[in-house]
């Protein structure tokens, strides 16, 4: 065993968003805290092939779109073309500084950061490298990446990291899954020029959210062009060399007599993700365990099965989303290092808001119509829906829709859903979350003022 060349109060497993925050807190409490990354960069997936880099792209397909809306309001735009190697060192050198505005917030806070490979020695110990630290209380919180097929020649497509690495924009993609990754780079892809294909296993998409979103966006994404494979699965990928679409994707579909093929020059696995515990060596700490898909139990306090273990963010499995982990892990660092008066700091896991920044963009909170009627029963539930063309689109020759679905519940018509698809919706929504927090009711709802014109004030003259 090697000698402990370092101790701390607190070491944390992971330079993500939630990893970086919790530490960040710890130490402005007078905390010792270090932050141990292997990656060689700090942000996690957010920062670096999630969320942010993402956006950037999701930008741009928005300004072609505007481009191309714009002769609709007497708007000559000359002829324009995108250059996706531009962007991509655009949006690189952005993710850069941000990695270094991690780095010196660290420096700034006192907190240490150790570039390496975690692993447990004991409950209280961690090895990197040759080097073993020692805290009485450690965090896991090293995210999760992307699930690839295991099919045959699945090695020669790419997932969403790699997404980021492409140089140069594929003429013909296929996005294998329809959750809402494969949605949402399915949409920059067609935005920005690539004939898209997206291959789902149901008549679905988007099949954990509301069904005013998962529909809404289908019909949307095929009216704007974009093709669909339903009930498909992809059975293998095979790559040949001098063609000028390479990869050669077969599937099977339910029903049929014999499998289907397709050439292009790009395949996106888009299926999943699995948290990141492998090189953990957790047998090290046989009261940490792992559920059923991979992820680390926790409690509500984000509490292992050891004590002065804890775990949060993607690897815990829990709302898988960064405001969800740096919320958690602030909250952990309250009640560890914030005194008595944090003692009982967790975070509340309800009504969490999200948004797919798909074309269009949706937003969700609290439950789905379905949700709801099987936690309050169908009887006690009530929904208002509305969909309309936002006044954007009064000029366009295509009505892109907006929906919007309230699920409320008892006699109090409590708020317990909030579910809306349509431009601006992806900024429309944090306020409302706040309202859905707060207990609003429908009336609550009604007795606030529209604003006019707005797609918003729908949801506050519903009837």
């Amino acid at each position: 065993m090697a000698p402990i060349s370092r101790l701390f109060d607190f070491i944390v497993i992971g330079g993500g968003s939630g990893g970086m925050a919790c530490a960040r807190r710890a130490a402005s409490y007078g905390a010792k805290v270090a932050v141990i990354e292997g990656s060689g960069r700090l942000g996690g997936t957010c920062v670096n092939v999630g969320c942010v880099p993402k956006k950037v792209m999701f930008n741009g397909a928005s300004i072609v779109e505007a481009i191309e809306d714009a002769k609709h309001y007497g708007i000559t735009v000359d002829k324009h073309s995108f250059d996706w190697g531009f962007l991509k060192h655009a949006r690189d050198e952005y993710v850069k500084r941000l990695n270094g505005i991690y780095e010196r917030n660290l420096t700034k806070e006192n907190v240490e950061y150790i570039d390496g490979t975690a692993s447990f020695v004991s409950s209280t110990e961690i090895k990197v490298n040759d080097d073993v630290f020692k805290a009485s209380h450690i965090l896991i919180a090293t995210g999760g990446h992307p699930v690839i097929p295991k099919i045959e020649g699945s090695e020669h497509g790419i997932d969403s990291d790699r997404f980021f690495d492409l140089e140069t924009q594929p003429k013909k993609v296929a996005v294998v899954g329809s959750g809402y990754i494969g949605i949402e780079l399915a949409g920059i892809f067609h935005a920005l020029g690539s004939d898209v294909t997206v291959f789902t296993r149901t008549e679905h998409i988007l099949r954990h959210h509301d069904s005013i979103i998962g529909d809404t966006m289908l019909a949307e994404m095929k009216r704007q062009g974009i093709k669909f494979e339903h009930n498909s699965s992809a059975q293998a990928l095979k790559r040949t060399h001098g063609t000028e679409l390479p990869l050669e994707l077969s599937w099977e579909v339910a029903g049929a007599d014999k499998p289907a093929s397709a050439a292009y020059d790009c395949v996106l696995w888009a299926i999943g993700r699995t948290p990141n515990t492998r090189a953990l060596n957790l047998a090290s700490v046989p009261g940490v365990v792992l559920n059923k898909t991979g992820h680390i139990v926790a409690d509500e306090y984000q509490n292992t099965g050891v004590k002065g273990v804890y775990s949060l963010g993607d690897v815990f499995g829990k709302s898988e989303l960064t405001p969800v982990a740096i919320a958690a892990g602030r909250r952990l660092a309250d009640r560890l290092f914030g005194g008595e008066r944090f003692a009982g700091s967790k975070l509340d896991y309800a009504n969490i808001p999200t948004v797919i920044f798909g074309h269009p963009p949706a937003g969700t909170i609290g439950l789905t119509e379905e949700q709801a009627k099987k936690q309050y029963g169908a009887e006690t539930i009530k929904v208002y829906q509305t969909r309309f063309t936002n006044m954007y689109n009064a000029l366009t020759p295509f009505k892109p829709p907006t929906a919007m679905k309230l699920i409320v519940t008892g006699a109090d018509e409590k708020v317990v859903g909030l579910h809306i698809i349509g431009r601006g919706c992806d900024e429309m929504l944090q306020g409302f979350g706040v309202a859905i927090k707060m207990g609003a009711t429908k009336r609550d709802f009604d007795n606030c003022v529209a604003i006019h014109p707005t797609s918003s004030e729908e949801l506050v003259t519903m009837r």
